[in-house]
């Protein structure tokens, strides 16, 4: 039997086997290295978490950066159409005095016109009254000549804004009843002047009215409580106009009526009547008409002069 020496064959064995093991051991090091160096270059999880959607009519609180108080505002993404507050129903109607206004001061210098009044005055309410009258716009000035009723039948006044310091402008007037009726000379605001008048004779005309119906519009724009309403085709002494409607059901310190209606002139774009009432004295009455007035035959430009404004004019009676 021959003898074979094992040796060199067991520590080929152990030799094999260490081998092994060090390159598994190296192999998963180098795999946990490699983990951990792509671990590092990663900016965002790997799970991600799909954000909520916000719905599109939700409003968003955000900070005032000028002065920290918290408002609303729209989303940004929101594509239906926006909300927004309904127009006060008197905006249509100041537009349309807005631009009446305007038309008069770009386009009318001066017109004659037969003037229809009627004034509540210390809570009477007094006769119509029919006054011819003459009116420019620069210098301001008015002439009128009273037509009816007889007491006042005959009557003349005028005045013109001669003086840059109103107060010294005086109101030039007589009297029609009578063989001598003198002249005189009164301040417009004074107590002779406006006896039986709710307006000085410095507010008489289509652009102070126009003015006033701007002015009484934007003060009632602050509140509530207003129905207007467009009437077309109506008609004052066969002018085509339309009229606008505005009504306060309720009494309130801040309305100056209960209703008032103003006709526009269709052609030109010009107030030619305006009517106002106040509340009835009792529940389910009629309202109480406290002012009217009516601009008839109104021909606009005649080429008014000085003359016409003039208190030596012959064809008047100072």
């Amino acid at each position: 039997m021959r003898y074979v020496n094992s040796r060199p064959r067991v520590m080929r064995s152990a030799a094999l086997a260490l081998l092994v093991i060090l390159s598994t051991t190296f192999l998963a090091f180098a795999l946990q290295q490699q983990g951990s160096a792509a671990e590092g270059q990663r900016t965002e999880p790997i799970f991600r978490v799909k954000p909520r959607q916000q719905p599109a009519d939700q409003f968003v609180p955000v900070q005032n950066p000028s002065n920290m108080q918290s408002q609303l505002v729209t989303n940004p993404h929101q594509t239906g159409p926006q909300q927004t507050a309904p127009e006060h129903p008197l905006m249509p109607a100041l537009r349309i005095a807005e631009a009446s206004l305007a038309s008069i001061d770009q386009n009318i210098h001066d017109y004659t016109c037969t003037l229809v009044k009627r004034e509540r005055i210390d809570g009477q309410l007094g006769p119509q009254e029919y006054i011819f009258a003459k009116v420019r716009h620069e210098p301001f000035s008015v002439y009128m000549y009273f037509l009816g009723p007889k007491e006042i039948k005959g009557r003349e006044c005028m005045y013109v804004a001669s003086n840059p310091n109103k107060k010294k402008n005086k109101l030039i007037a007589h009297e029609g009843r009578g063989l001598i009726t003198p002249t005189v000379r009164l301040n417009p605001n004074g107590f002779l002047a406006m006896r039986g008048q709710r307006y000085p004779i410095t507010e008489v005309g289509i652009r102070t009215l126009t003015v006033r119906l701007v002015e009484v519009a934007q003060n009632d724009l602050q509140f509530g409580e207003c129905e207007v309403k467009f009437f077309q085709g109506t008609k004052v002494n066969g002018r085509v106009c339309t009229c606008i409607q505005v009504m306060h059901p309720t009494r309130r310190k801040q309305f100056r009526f209960h209703l008032a209606r103003v006709f526009i002139d269709d052609e030109l774009q010009v107030p030619i009547r305006y009517e106002a009432y106040q509340w009835p004295t009792k529940p389910g009455g009629k309202p109480l008409l406290d002012e009217e007035y009516t601009y008839m035959n109104l021909k606009i430009n005649q080429g008014l002069t000085d003359a016409d404004f003039n208190e030596r004019n012959a064809d008047y009676n100072f």
